[in-house]
């Protein structure tokens, strides 16, 4: 049987979709590719267990649509499995009906979290033949292909259709080891389309890891925003050794100079003291930089330095918000003083602050709007941060915000249009400040690269040629980031 894990190229005008692996979908006009760790793995089992398997990544390939529909065609596959996100979703109701007129025959397999809190709408809106719901689809696709032979009975968490009805297997689970999960095939699935052209990397070539799904921060449900509690409602992570192996392997066997572990949170505590051990005991801190996304107030300074010293270059952090009213809603945990004080911690270790901040709360008012963008200002030319991301809040199916907006008439558009929830305009009503000054101060906000304070600080870190290119690279995706809220209508 031939097994084909598919990307289908996207044609609009917007630019490139960030949809493999991601949390939050954006066209982006710099291209950015984000290895896609869960399909990597399902494609890695279907091979182990002996099945043909076809990579089929024409977003990171760069293919025209009609080129991907032809190179589908001459495979033919008996199965194909395509990640979907909420503002695609309907683009690929239409390509499910390209596939079905090309190969007849080829089982069409959705999966994400939009069709795992909305699975109902697929099936009966487009010919798919099996969704398959929660995080855990590498492990359901290899069930799904041995119930296509016959010799395994399907999971929980499979929707599929039976004499002209839509069933399904009932609510999934999340009991699947981890660490039974193979070392990924990094051939097979291309990784090198995904090694250079990222923002998470200083050294290259550069790749991913996943120890955990997804998040630990869990009190009520985690953050209200987060769609990815729908794939992963509760933690949980292979362990450290295991991890360390991996990354061993990405050194001697591909030449790998950085890794960024895309965990929701990265493990802390006992785990993560034990990680940084094997990191520096087998020297892997000396050949490789690590990257990873860390909430605030989990660490401390000592935890930061220990980091610093197992080969940690850069933290991820989700600021969101600086205003206290905001966060509270937003489920964060936090207060901002604590923000504050994370990012002094991490760069007194030496180690590198990106922080990711959000803007378009429901009933924001603008001097709230405001707070988050003093505080980003101010994080960036005081040093405390040394990069930023800025995005418009997206209520995704499934997440907490989405139930609550849909309750009080924040949408500004209805379900189904799903195409609006593609960050090119803000989403949520807000009496307090327009959806044109939202999206300008995502613009002004990318801007904050551009002050003297903050282009001399960097001018005066620049040692080495490296230094240099990654300036120059960070330089590239800021022009583009303006440009992706700056032309949008």
């Amino acid at each position: 049987m031939k097994i084909s894990i598919s990307y289908p190229p996207i044609t609009t005008g917007k630019g490139v979709p960030l949809l493999s692996q991601n949390r939050q979908f954006q066209w982006f006009s710099e291209p950015t590719y984000i290895y896609p760790m869960v399909p990597a793995h399902a494609a890695t089992f279907l091979e182990d267990a002996g099945y043909e398997v076809v990579w089929d990544d024409g977003i990171a390939e760069e293919k025209s649509y009609s080129k991907w529909l032809s190179d589908f065609e001459r495979n033919d596959p008996d199965v194909v499995m395509i990640e979907t996100k909420t503002p695609v979703v309907r683009k690929h109701w239409r390509i499910i009906e390209d596939i079905k007129e090309a190969c007849p025959e080829t089982e069409v397999v959705l999966t994400g979290d939009h069709v795992t809190a909305l699975p109902q709408e697929s099936m009966e809106n487009s010919k798919v033949d099996y969704i398959l719901t929660g995080g855990d689809y590498d492990f359901l696709l290899l069930n799904l292909v041995r119930f296509l032979e016959g010799t395994e009975e399907l999971e929980c968490g499979i929707w599929y259709r039976e004499n002209g009805e839509v069933r399904s297997t009932g609510r999934f689970q999340l009991n699947h080891d981890l660490n039974s999960l193979p070392f990924i095939d990094r051939n097979l699935t291309m990784w090198w389309l995904y090694s250079e052209r990222n923002g998470n990397f200083k050294e290259t070539p550069g790749t991913y890891t996943m120890v955990g799904r997804d998040c630990w921060w869990r009190k009520d449900g985690g953050c209200t925003f987060c769609s990815w509690p729908t794939l992963y409602p509760r933690f949980r992570a292979r362990k450290p050794e295991l991890l360390a192996d991996e990354i061993g392997m990405l050194i001697e066997k591909h030449g790998v100079k950085e890794v960024f572990d895309d965990t929701g949170t990265f493990p802390v505590g006992t785990w993560l003291r034990k990680f940084c051990s094997l990191m520096i005991e087998r020297g892997y801190n000396e050949r490789v930089l690590f990257g990873c996304n860390m909430r605030f107030s989990a660490l401390s300074l000592e935890d930061y330095k220990l980091m610093k010293k197992a080969g940690f270059r850069m933290l991820l952090f989700g600021l969101e918000s600086a205003s206290q009213r905001i966060l509270d809603e937003l489920n964060k945990g936090l207060t901002v003083e604590e923000i504050v004080d994370s990012c002094r911690k991490a760069k007194e270790a030496g180690l590198t602050v990106h922080i990711t901040i959000m803007f378009g709360y429901p009933n924001a008012s603008k001097e709230e709007e405001f707070q988050t963008y003093r505080l980003a200002k101010r994080l960036i030319e005081d040093g405390y941060a040394d990069t930023l991301q800025s995005t418009l809040l997206m209520p995704y199916p499934g997440s907490k915000l989405y139930k609550i907006s849909l309750e009080n008439g924040w949408l500004r558009y209805s379900p189904g249009e799903w195409e609006h929830w593609d960050m090119s305009e803000p989403i949520l009503r807000s009496a307090g400040i327009s959806p044109e000054e939202v999206k300008q101060l995502c613009d002004e906000t990318y801007k904050l690269f551009l002050t003297p304070k903050y282009v001399l600080r960097r001018m005066l870190s620049i040692r080495s040629f490296g230094d240099l290119n990654f300036a120059l690279k960070g330089a590239r995706k800021v022009r583009g980031h303006v440009k992706d809220f700056s032309n949008k209508p």
